[in-house]
């Protein structure tokens, strides 16, 4: 039965969640916070706060209620949290009717019937029937470890084995048929019904288990004969494909240390990523993602990444689940794509070439901004007037599929940077006027934050001649070794630039090196004079820049002038990010929304990744 939601209230209400998880957890006042160390994550510093309606870490991301709490940390279904809390409230549970008792034994009767299959399916792999599905287990690179652990299994061949297992033990037909073991044949035209049969046959088997552990439903990939290669337990009331995650209840606890979720395609990617040590992968049931399933994934981490094959298919798919993601889009969640090699999957890359391999595709998993970007451009700009407009109308399109006016604001700013990128700044977002936080906030698929996020006149707020500085010894650095430039020019199109003299400046160098001309240091100075930058460029280009940074001389070698241009762009982030930081704990403290709470998560982890050191100024 559904409990009433005015009920649930009254139990939150009656048991503050600083009283129900200070029972586990050692919380100290600090101020008009209550903290202590999470019990989610090891650590040391008190990062998990407590309020009387909810509880967030801000260490991992740990967000929810008192009922989400005991939950996590008992092992406990929702209704079974929700009966000990009533107790604890002193709270009687709403009385259930008696289709609410009938409905919740059979799914239990139905649950400990899956259970026994499970453990026949575990039983047959290590039967000499079960020999070769052992043996194609074992030359995928599983170990006996993982296979124990994810409860792979075999279904022998044969019309009636499983059933028969099943009847010894008592079972009815009827349950077995319920639970989507069995098949109930078509017997339309015929005198005399015909018997159900074992609907996995010849297969290995892969449980399929809810958030708790419990298997609802099995994956089966056949392994010699006719009939389809993969299948799938059919949607049962236990069991609905669109709305669980293979590998969840596996991964839960790697998710919330890793604050983020991997997707993959198969569910053998997903056990040989936790094989390989990432463990905080799971996949889809079969089909393409559902709106549930992103939502779901979202109750896990604000920007989970969907891994996909490097070929045709796996764009298209990739394509697929962006369209999906647009009309639910909400400012503080958004996805990133890591688009794996060609030829490649998540299993074959890790067995082959290791887990290095695989952080380094994870490193350049994109934005769902810059993901439509590239399939509605095909990865270039249209040379032509009208080839931009077809462009633009076909994102526009795009736009339109976004509800929350705040998200489609600042993917409409990102697609102008794009699409006219020697034009002027168009806005917050915009690859003049934005921001860049962490690695490249684009490229690295890395979002840049919520609703809330810093607009680009926040500079402003700073010490400004020290940001013109550094601004300048940048521009100077990059003129003066060109070949840097051809290395960090998206990092140059993206820091804010608050100087209007020093942002064209910037924007027509950009333009000039977008050209393709090879210019040396004198090429290019004379290129921008001929263009009316001569007076900028004498005031650049001088003592005031290069008595503060010896880098950026023309002098200077290259490696010199490299590991000066990483030390003031990572000075610049450090501002930036310390700057949002106190931003988005403002906003915290107006409004503890988790969208609010995963930004100061989201922009502490991009510090931590963040080398902060300052330019060698001398």
């Amino acid at each position: 039965m559904a409990i009433p939601p005015e009920f649930l209230e009254e139990l939150k209400a009656r048991l503050p969640a600083t009283d129900v998880v200070g029972r586990r957890v050692k919380l100290i006042r600090s101020g008009r916070d209550t903290k202590g160390c999470c019990p989610f994550h090891k650590e040391k510093t008190p990062s998990f706060h407590v309020y009387d309606d909810h509880y967030h870490c801000f260490g991992c991301g740990a967000h929810g209620s008192v009922i989400d709490f005991v939950m996590e940390t008992e092992g406990l279904e929702f209704r079974e949290a929700i009966q000990r809390l009533a107790g604890e409230a002193g709270l009687a549970m709403p009385e259930e009717t008696p289709e609410d008792r009938q409905r919740r034994a059979r799914n239990k009767t139905l649950i400990e019937v899956v259970e026994m299959a499970a453990a026949f399916f575990e039983k047959c792999l290590r039967m000499p029937e079960g020999r070769p599905a052992l043996d194609y287990l074992r030359g995928r690179g599983l170990t006996d470890e993982t296979i124990r652990r994810f409860r792979l299994g075999f279904s022998p061949d044969g019309r009636g084995k499983l059933k028969a297992m099943l009847a010894a033990e008592g079972v009815e037909e009827g349950l077995m048929v319920a639970a989507g073991l069995l098949v109930q044949p078509e017997d339309a035209g015929r005198e005399a019904p015909r018997d159900p049969y074992d609907r996995f046959r010849g297969r290995v088997m892969f449980p399929i288990t809810d958030r708790q552990g419990q298997v609802i439903a099995f994956g089966a990939r056949l392994l010699a004969g006719d009939g389809p290669k993969y299948l799938n337990s059919p949607e049962t009331s236990l069991f609905h494909k669109g709305r669980n995650l293979y590998g969840l209840a596996q991964a839960k606890d790697a998710i919330r240390a890793a604050g983020t979720v991997i997707v993959c395609e198969g569910y053998t990617d997903v056990i040989a990523l936790a094989q390989a040590g990432i463990g905080q992968a799971v996949a889809p049931l079969g089909t393409a993602l559902t709106e549930d399933q992103i939502a779901l994934l979202w109750r896990l981490a604000p920007e989970p990444v969907l891994c996909f094959d490097g070929d045709t298919a796996g764009q298209r798919a990739a394509a697929r689940a962006a369209e999906r993601a647009l009309p639910l889009l909400k400012a503080g969640f958004g996805l990133r794509f890591a688009m794996l090699p060609a030829g490649e999957d998540p299993d074959s890359l890790v067995q082959g070439r290791g887990r290095q391999a695989f952080d380094e595709v994870l490193e350049g998993a994109m934005a769902l901004s810059e993901l439509v970007w590239r399939v509605e451009s095909d990865g270039r700009l249209p040379p032509t007037p009208e080839g931009r407009a077809d462009l633009n109308r076909r994102l526009d399109q795009k736009l339109r599929d976004i509800p929350d006016p705040t998200v489609r604001r600042y993917f409409q700013d990102f697609f102008k940077s794009r699409l006219w990128p020697d034009g002027p700044a168009t806005g917050r977002g915009g690859a003049r006027g934005g921001r860049r936080f962490g690695r490249d906030a684009w490229g690295s698929g890395r979002w840049s934050g919520p609703a809330q996020r810093l607009r680009a006149d926040t500079a402003e707020t700073r010490p400004v001649q020290s940001r013109r500085l550094r601004a300048a010894i940048l521009l100077a650095t990059a003129i003066n070794h060109p070949d840097l430039l051809a290395e960090a020019e998206e990092e140059l199109g993206r820091i804010a630039i608050a100087d209007a003299d020093l942002d064209n400046l910037r924007q027509a160098l950009l333009i000039t090196h977008a050209g393709g001309l090879p210019l040396d240091t004198e090429g290019l100075v004379n290129h921008l004079s001929e263009q009316g930058y001569s007076q900028a460029l004498g005031r650049l280009l001088g003592a005031q820049t290069y008595d503060h940074a010896r880098f950026a001389r023309p002098n200077a070698g290259l490696a010199e002038a490299r590991r000066g241009w990483e030390a003031t762009i990572n000075h610049l982030r450090g501002e930036d990010l310390e700057s949002e930081l106190q931003a988005a704990q403002d906003a915290v403290r107006r409004d503890p929304s988790e969208a609010n709470m995963n930004w100061v998560v989201r922009v502490r982890r991009m510090m931590d990744e963040s080398d902060q050191s300052g330019a060698a100024f001398d």
